[in-house]
């Protein structure tokens, strides 16, 4: 693939943007942070109108849907604009078909809040106060707030309605914070109004980008703003049945479609934030269709939010998975699926009416007599042999099978493909006919560089649903196989991130971080240190891990002072906050030049780091005057692995995880992989092994170190593609 270092911007996209000086703001900052991300793409700001600017005595209230974005639509579908941002709130429900959106990230706050005239508080409104109002919504809110008060409508710019609250045409206005903190006022800002006395309307404080539908351009760049929806099975039965990916899925969620689940405890796993979408279908009760049920999937994932679609059972058995897939891939939207323990599993392997048996069954038919809209269809046995065959423990067997299928009758095109590891991530498909699928799995490899099937069972599919397949593309990472080696501690959230961006994460651990015994009797004294100093997440989660098992009183614990963010972070995760974190880019040397104006000669220091981490920061904090006591407090382990697996890309979270994949599988293999760095330390090993290293995050974090790679692989793909000029 093309170095996008190398090139100059191959595309330009005019953006068009209402021409009030707010709006020429927000756009102007929102394609200042385009640019930075995707230097391949010049944007060119082309300001228009719309019926909301031009008509300013229509009241707010009463105005189409439309009133704000009507006329950069139109500019759309003539081509004169390739896009156009808008305030989030202002766009219609639903946009237009032939148009596409999303929400762009760095939200501002989304609250409204009280302006009075400079020098006046809420104390010094006369009574009636005469308060201008731009919606319903904020009318309800201050009859209830000002009971008697004289409600007014509002319009204008900005900066035209502040100017009629001090001409006295209005005691009171209320407006969005974001309109003011954006333009640079503040300071007019009276008072702010909690949520839960105005909940604000979907989307103020962020903005949208519009394009015309099928846009290529513009939905590589949404690939970086869109996280993948998972459709998750919730097992049947009880929740005891939900599996841990499912789990995991639902403790990440910020949106989650759920359908009737027979149980509910399943929805405890959701964070506190997250919404919950109950369009579950109840016989002869009104339900959610399932167009209504795909308009909310897709438009919750063009918000940038991390939905998820519960199913009950297994989603790909008789759930309507099929619509919900097409509904995603048709607007190029990133998916992937867990699949759940089905009904089909409980009612055989759960009672022990066993629907296989040696010597009595040697498989089994599932079958609905249900079709679309509620109408029924025999299961009669004509019916039952069109349906697929699927084939275990069969591959040995393969060509009789395939033989005795075709003698049977089937066509010799038929369909049929072989599934080796399914569910694994080094899931491989061999893809066929009845006449060709015996003859493509003796002679094919795998992404691993052997036969699949000695590497893993395989399962046999033959019918026209394996011409049916997941489109991994969608996402920025485009179905990458992405090699995680980072410790066990951190691959889950390395791994959850992969897949958020489309990618396929291949977990292999490389160290496990073994707690150091002789930290434990240091720990013991810790009333004895003025300061902590923790460089990494991994070193603060043995530190919390020690200071459990030995049972420390948390209330003597010193000051603390991190190397980045991260560490802050998982800090912040057990209740504990940094006291001295340096500003910019995050390192030993920063974190010293932070630390030099705050010591004082003769604090006492704990050093805590790895076995692998040397001595450098603690002689650095020595000769600032500390009396620095370093103490290893976790050793790293390597984890052997017999074979190395199938992957695009790799990242490298440690020295200690370059030095244990040349240890198993040399580096000679790196040279055709793109290769992420989490910091300088693993840019430096992996250098001094002449390995080339495609990106180091901004930040040594997980989070910046892959949201990095997504963003090199959308500009790979734009570098690569056709430029196109406006």
């Amino acid at each position: 693939m093309t170095d996008p270092a190398a090139t100059s911007p191959r595309h330009r996209l005019r953006i068009g943007t209402r021409s009030s000086r707010l709006a020429l703001v927000q756009t102007r900052a929102a394609l200042a942070e385009l640019a930075a991300l995707v230097p391949e793409i010049a944007f060119t700001e082309v300001a228009l109108s719309s019926p909301g600017d031009r008509d300013l005595a229509s009241d707010l209230r009463t105005s189409p849907p439309d009133f704000f974005t009507r006329d950069l639509d139109d500019a759309l579908r003539r081509g004169d604009i390739d896009g156009a941002i808008h305030s989030a709130k202002d766009l219609p429900d639903p946009v237009p078909a032939d148009l596409d959106w999303c929400w762009l990230p760095n939200h501002a706050d989304g609250r409204d809040v009280l302006v009075l005239p400079p020098g006046r508080g809420v104390a010094d409104l006369p009574s009636p106060p005469r308060i201008g109002v731009s919606s319903e919504r904020r009318e309800a809110y201050c009859l209830q707030r000002f009971p008697g008060a004289v409600l007014l409508p509002i319009r204008g710019t900005i900066e035209q309605r502040l100017a009629q609250l001090d001409a006295g045409q209005y005691d009171l206005v209320i407006m969005a914070a974001a309109a003011l903190v954006r333009l640079g006022l503040q300071a007019r800002i009276t008072a702010y109004i909690p949520p839960s006395d105005l909940p604000p309307p979907e989307g103020q404080g962020a903005l949208a980008l519009t394009f015309r539908a099928g846009d290529a351009l513009c939905l590589r760049l949404r690939s970086l703003f869109v996280k993948a929806v998972t459709f998750a099975g919730a097992g049947a039965g009880s929740v005891g049945e939900c599996t841990l990916w499912t789990m995991r899925a639902l403790q990440r969620a910020d949106v989650c479609l759920y359908d009737a689940l027979l149980d509910p405890t399943v929805l405890e796993f959701l964070p506190a934030h997250a919404r919950r979408v109950d369009v579950g279908k109840r016989g002869g009760r009104q339900s959610p269709s399932q167009d209504a049920i795909t308009r909310q999937l897709t438009m919750y994932a063009r918000q940038g939010w991390r939905v998820v679609r519960l199913k009950g059972g297994d989603p790909g058995v008789f759930g309507r998975l099929a619509e919900d897939i097409d509904a995603l891939d048709a607007l190029q939207l990133p998916y992937r699926v867990i699949p759940g323990v089905s009904s089909i599993n409980a009612v055989s392997t759960g009672t022990g009416m066993l629907l296989t048996r040696r010597g009595l069954s040697r498989g089994f038919t599932a079958i609905t007599p249900r079709l679309e809209g509620g109408a029924t269809a025999p299961v009669h046995a004509d019916a039952r042999a069109r349906l697929p065959v699927v084939v275990l423990m069969g591959i040995s067997t393969l060509p009789q099978v395939m033989r005795e299928l075709r003698d049977e009758g089937l066509p010799p095109t038929t369909p049929a493909a072989v599934v080796f590891g399914a569910g694994t991530d080094d899931e491989e498909i061999v893809e066929g006919t009845l006449e060709t699928l015996a003859e493509r799995v003796s002679a094919g490899v795998c992404h691993g560089g052997e036969a699949a099937e000695a590497r893993h069972p395989g399962t046999v599919i033959v019918g026209e649903v394996v011409r049916h397949r997941y489109r991994r593309e969608w996402g920025a990472l485009e179905g990458r196989r992405i090699l995680l080696t980072s410790s066990e501690a951190i691959q889950d959230a390395a791994a959850d991130l992969v897949n958020d961006f489309g990618g396929i994460a291949v977990q292999r651990p490389l160290i496990r971080l073994a707690p150091e015994p002789s930290a434990a009797e240091c720990l013991q004294r810790l009333d004895t240190f003025d300061w902590i100093t923790l460089t990494s997440p991994s070193s603060v989660r043995c530190l919390m891990a020690l200071l459990r098992r030995t049972g420390a009183d948390l209330r003597k614990l010193p000051k603390i002072m991190v190397a980045g963010t991260g560490t802050g972070r998982e800090l912040a995760r057990h209740n504990l906050q940094a006291d001295l974190t340096p500003a910019g880019r995050f390192s030993a040397e920063s974190l010293i030049e932070a630390a030099r104006p705050v010591l004082r000669a003769g604090e006492r220091i704990l050093r805590l780091r790895s076995d692998k981490a040397g001595t450098a920061l603690a002689n650095a904090l020595r000769e600032l005057g500390a009396v620095v006591e370093d103490q290893v407090l976790y050793q790293n382990a390597r984890i052997p692995y017999v074979r190395l697996p199938g992957f695009d890309a790799v990242f490298f979270a440690s020295t200690s995880a370059v030095e244990a994949f040349e240890a198993l599988w040399g580096t000679a293999v790196l040279e055709t992989k793109l290769v992420v760095a989490i910091g300088k330390p693993t840019l430096d090993a992996l250098r001094a092994r002449q390995v080339p290293v495609a990106l180091v995050g901004p930040e040594a974090t997980v989070e910046a170190s892959l949201a990095a790679l997504a963003r090199l692989c959308v500009r790979q793909r734009l570098a690569d593609a056709g430029g196109r000029q406006a």
